[in-house]
């Protein structure tokens, strides 16, 4: 783990909360000036501490209307076909996070689709194509309760 002082564990506090602020409103916030707050932020980048930086869209405004956890569980446990699976899995864009899990599945998807129809044809026509599944159950969100981006950082 990465070692953070107060000043860090606050620049990242703001950049996950706003990520298009710039390095002169976030020196104004912490403290500090452009420039160590730029070295700060540079540091964080370069150390992976940061990965990237992104928009978060609304996903009803972009007809994403479906949101589904899909469990799949593997007919053969085998660390080819393991990899087989992930790789095929990274390539379908209706998963938004897949999860190696522990338990009585193998992998818990988060699915987006428009309608169910979407989904339908996801299951048919690419998750059921995918080599080596035994067993899928579908948990359909009804309504979201709590959803963040934002690691709160001790």
């Amino acid at each position: 783990m990465e070692k953070l002082d107060r000043l860090d564990k606050k620049i990242l506090d703001l950049l996950q909360k706003n990520s298009s602020l710039n390095t002169k409103q976030i020196a104004d916030e912490v403290g500090l000036t452009i420039t160590p707050t730029y070295e700060r932020i540079k540091r964080l980048e370069k150390t992976g501490v940061i990965e990237k930086y992104v928009a978060l869209l609304n996903k009803e405004k972009i007809g994403k209307n479906l949101v589904v956890y899909c469990s799949v569980s593997l007919q053969v446990h085998s660390k080819p076909l393991l990899k087989k699976f992930e790789q095929a899995i990274t390539k379908l864009d209706e998963v938004m996070e897949c999860y190696h899990t522990a338990g009585t599945f193998d992998y818990l998807l988060k699915v987006a689709a428009n309608d169910m129809n979407h989904y339908q044809d996801f299951i048919t026509n690419k998750l059921a194509a995918t080599e080596n599944i035994a067993h899928v159950q579908s948990s359909f969100v009804m309504t979201e309760v709590k959803h963040k981006t934002i690691y709160k950082i001790e």
